[in-house]
């Protein structure tokens, strides 16, 4: 199961990176360049976990990239679509290295099980 899961990310993913290219008019790297920005939302642990997880959960979060997406794609607007791009294929490609949703309680405990020192239920997934 595992695997397909995997699969299914990756799958995700492939298709941020060929709806990018394929429908927006932006350079090439634009795309690579942002990719890693919704991590910025990780500094929201310099004020505390539960602030930290609302703020990096809402950067992740599928619905809310599709959701821009869409917008963009109503209102003829590339950046929005490009924003909803970056936002899917970014949350896709953290799923598929086993990076979930984060919980309140701290950053390695996610809806996928633990990352970091103490992953164990992380090494189930691979």
């Amino acid at each position: 199961m595992k695997s397909i899961i995997k699969l299914e990310e990756a799958s995700m993913w492939l298709l941020s990176v060929v709806a990018y290219y394929t429908s927006l008019h932006f350079n090439g790297w634009l795309y690579w360049a942002l990719f890693l920005t919704p991590d910025i939302s990780m500094l929201g642990y310099l004020i505390n976990t539960k602030v930290s997880a609302f703020i990096y959960n809402l950067f992740h979060h599928k619905a809310l990239a599709i959701v821009i997406y869409l917008s963009g794609c109503y209102f003829h607007s590339e950046i929005l679509q490009l924003t909803g791009l970056v936002l899917f294929g970014h949350s896709s490609f953290d799923r598929m290295m086993g990076y979930g949703l984060k919980y309140n309680d701290g950053f390695s405990n996610t809806h996928l099980g633990q990352i970091g020192k103490n992953a164990k239920n992380i090494q189930q997934l691979l």
